[in-house]
């Protein structure tokens, strides 16, 4: 190396590490080293490179040359650099340039200038004075003992509050002993898979149209989803009888995506099957709580708790980054649940259930449902007149219930793949019902999927004409 390419490496150490020679006396030792491994982790001084002297690296910083020989011997110790006697210091071949920094990979739809993909809560009702004034009591009053490993079902306060919560909410036959606190839906239903599976079971039945994500959760746990047809009153059983599944998925309260409540001869017919067949009801009871214009329709699981298994979440009440959620289970499959939970993540977070469970207990997380309840009505009553306005003609449906509708267009509006590309252009995010079915339908009927919750009524309105001048017929 000649004189100039080693004083054009001195100068680039020196500026790499000049910030942590300005660390203050006590913490400049770490900074510097902190520094050196870091410019060598990245690339910046690349394998090979040859570093100033310890008396001249120590000049051009000002700091002590007993500094910049103690931060040499610990990165070579620790591999970054070597040296040997009379060749100076060099950066290693070992470290390989640090990964790109952490990307954000959470679903959303970016650029929308209106969103009415549905599945998410208007996140801004989160109820922060009250969470953060519960946790501050939760941390001040829970044992010590509480923050070890929990009972693998959940905190026995946290059940107790849940018991009480769900029976009287939503009509279930709610043992304490039979919850599970889980993160969320998505996790009960892998639960409950890996217990299908244990037992035999390598398919079940799921609604079609459907949540599309019960094909990738069963999977992960080896089972198979079978498509079931829906009709007016709920899925079909005559199909669920000839498909041979002995477990099904269901969403009765308010089925998602079409918007319908299981009719109660609907309800009769398929815990029918369950008892005939030695089957099992899933029920994702995913956003009960909302019902608007009369009282919610209670849970299937309050009719028959040994053949239905049930769960929900906070995941439109509060918000979905909770992970926080539960699971009933029939007292044939909590064992294999239980013990699944176990190895699976050893428990839900103690302080999480034990703030939660506070929540529940004090009345705030009614409260926070009324909010919601509130919001969310005239969110839905403003979309349906905003489609009244601009889509004459249009027929809503689901709208009783939950944070969407369905609405069907005139013909005039169709193809659907025409509608869907004019209105992504004019950047409305909105999707067609036949997204979430598992069966390739030829159509062109618009049918769309409207979520509302997220947004005010006024952006709900603007999206809405926008959808309307971008595709004006």
């Amino acid at each position: 190396m000649t004189p100039s390419e080693t004083n054009r490496v001195g100068t680039h150490a020196w500026e790499l590490l000049l910030p942590a020679a300005s660390a203050p006396a006590r913490t400049r030792g770490r900074s510097l080293q902190a520094a050196l491994r870091e410019a060598v982790r990245t690339g910046r001084l690349a394998p090979g490179t040859r570093l100033p002297s310890s008396r001249d690296l120590a000049a051009d910083l000002g700091v002590s040359r007993g500094l910049i020989t103690e931060a040499y011997e610990q990165l070579t110790a620790e591999g970054y650099l070597h040296s040997g006697r009379g060749a100076g210091t060099w950066v290693g071949g070992a470290v390989r340039a640090a990964p790109p920094r952490a990307r954000d990979l959470a679903p959303r739809s970016p650029g929308a200038r209106a969103d009415f993909v549905p599945g998410t809560p208007d996140l801004s009702l989160f109820p922060r004075a009250a969470w953060a004034a519960a946790q501050r009591a939760v941390l001040a009053e829970m044992p010590h003992q509480d923050l070890g490993y929990p009972d693998p079902r959940g905190l026995p306060q946290l059940r107790t509050a849940l018991a009480e919560l769900l029976s009287r909410r939503r009509g279930v036959v709610a043992d304490p002993e039979r919850i599970v606190v889980v993160s969320g839906v998505a996790q009960a239903t892998t639960l409950l898979g890996f217990a299908l599976h244990a037992r035999g079971l390598r398919t079940v039945g799921v609604e079609d149209p459907g949540s599309p994500q019960h094909d990738a959760l069963y999977a992960s746990a080896g089972v198979t989803t079978v498509p079931l047809p829906l009709d007016g009153e709920g899925v079909v059983v005559g199909a669920l009888r000839d498909s041979d599944v002995r477990a099904v998925v269901t969403t009765p309260s308010h089925q998602f995506p079409t918007g319908i409540a299981y009719s109660a001869r609907r309800r009769t017919e398929l815990l029918d099957w369950a008892r005939s067949a030695d089957g099992l009801v899933l029920e994702d009871d995913y956003d009960g709580d909302f019902r608007y214009d009369r009282a919610p329709v209670g849970a299937l699981q309050g009719l028959d708790p040994e053949h239905v298994a049930y769960t929900g979440s906070v995941s439109k009440s509060l918000a979905p980054g909770l992970r926080l959620g539960w699971l009933l289970v029939p007292e044939a499959l909590a064992e294999d649940v239980v013990e699944r939970k176990r190895t699976m993540d050893l428990g839900h977070p103690t302080l999480d259930q034990a703030l939660f469970a506070r929540f529940v207990e004090r009345g705030d997380y009614d409260r926070q449902l009324r909010r919601c309840q509130r919001a969310y009505r005239e969110r839905r009553d403003a979309l349906v007149a905003a489609l009244q306005e601009h889509f004459p003609g249009a027929q809503v449906a689901g709208i009783a219930a939950g944070l969407h509708v369905i609405a069907r267009l005139p013909e005039r509006y169709g193809p659907l793949e025409r509608f869907l590309d004019r209105v992504t252009a004019a950047g409305v995010a909105v999707r067609g019902l036949a997204d979430y079915t598992r069966r390739h339908v030829e159509t062109a009927d618009v049918q769309l999927v409207l979520g509302y919750a997220h947004q005010p009524p006024a952006r709900i309105r603007d999206g809405i004409r926008l959808m309307a001048q971008a595709t004006a017929v």
